[in-house]
């Protein structure tokens, strides 16, 4: 008889003290059910809501890193996997990178193990992501493309977001129970082969946050690993509720981020492109927004660093 495998949770968490006790008892509850061993890790992103101290009280057993400062989604990941891959303890199998504003759904952890077990050549699966209404969030995507921005930055037919053109995969692969092939999930819950980080390495800290675990399957991708969507396996997803708290902060990342991927990802045709696409597209934005908005002018900031980072990513 095969050992359990053992499974690493990290979670990230910036001043969502609320929606992380609800991710932990969600999480702890339905490892309870499996035979796993398992670990599960806290990294504070210095929260001003107390979080350190709700953790540490209610779910003592939860290995917490308290920083001080905000490391982002990516160095705050990070910092967990390097001391879980840093002690001299038997090697974590598999490492599950989950969201705080996430609710585990019974029998999701068995569903997304079951998934690596059973494809060999899958590094990664993300689940079936839910709204909070139980609507379908689309939790897995296609590389972007020149395509996908031209959607982002300008209005084209409401009836094409929600196709192969814009990234998604069919809603009917959804409803069935097997695991498919995908590029890439979300990064708002995403487990991981512990063999697959060895061979690939940690996420990329030139990303903040956004894009980074779009880059992740990508070089995963380039060293023969593949993608995996597991729709047996729920998880709800109150989706934002970190960024909402810096809407400007978190619109300049989420591009300055995109600018990076393309340029490691794309030839420099579609670099030049996508570059051009996105001047066109953030000047139009710019010359849409409202002069009565009140931030208005932080906005027009933000058009510009966005575009000076494209520029300097070529």
């Amino acid at each position: 008889m095969n050992p359990s495998p053992n499974l690493a949770v990290v979670i990230v968490s910036w001043n969502v003290r609320g929606l992380l006790t609800a991710c932990l008892r969600s999480l702890l509850a339905d490892l309870a059910s499996t035979e796993l061993a398992i670990e599960v890790w806290v990294v504070d992103n210095g929260s001003t809501d107390d979080t350190p101290q709700m953790v540490a009280e209610a779910f003592p057993d939860v290995h917490l890193i308290a920083s001080r400062e905000n490391l982002g989604f990516v160095r705050g990941n990070n910092r967990a996997l390097n001391e879980i891959l840093d002690r001299e303890a038997p090697s974590v199998d598999y490492f599950w990178l989950l969201n705080p504003d996430t609710e585990v759904q019974p029998g999701a952890t068995a569903a997304l193990i079951a998934a690596l077990e059973a494809h060999p050549k899958a590094g990664i699966v993300g689940p079936k992501l839910l709204y909070a209404d139980g609507s379908l969030q689309h939790p897995a995507f296609r590389f972007p493309g020149l395509v996908q921005l031209l959607f982002e930055l300008f209005p084209l037919p409401a009836r094409l977001y929600d196709t192969p053109l814009n990234g998604r995969y069919p809603r009917r692969l959804y409803e069935k129970t097997e695991p498919f092939y995908v590029d890439h999930p979300l990064g708002a819950s995403m487990l991981v082969r512990g063999e697959t980080i060895a061979d690939v390495g940690l996420m990329d800290e030139d990303f903040f946050m956004y894009c980074e675990e779009i880059d992740w399957c990508w070089r995963m991708r380039e060293a023969g690993w593949r993608a995996l969507c597991a729709p047996a396996a729920h998880v709800i997803h109150h989706a934002g509720q970190s960024s909402a708290q810096v809407q400007a902060a978190s619109f300049a990342n989420l591009w300055k981020s995109r600018a990076i991927l393309y340029a490691r990802h794309h030839i420099p045709p579609k670099q030049r492109l996508a570059r051009l696409v996105v001047r066109l597209g953030m000047k139009r934005r710019l010359r849409n927004a409202s002069p009565e908005m009140a931030t208005c002018h932080e906005m027009a900031g933000t058009y510009q660093q966005i575009l000076q980072a494209w520029e300097e990513a070529g």
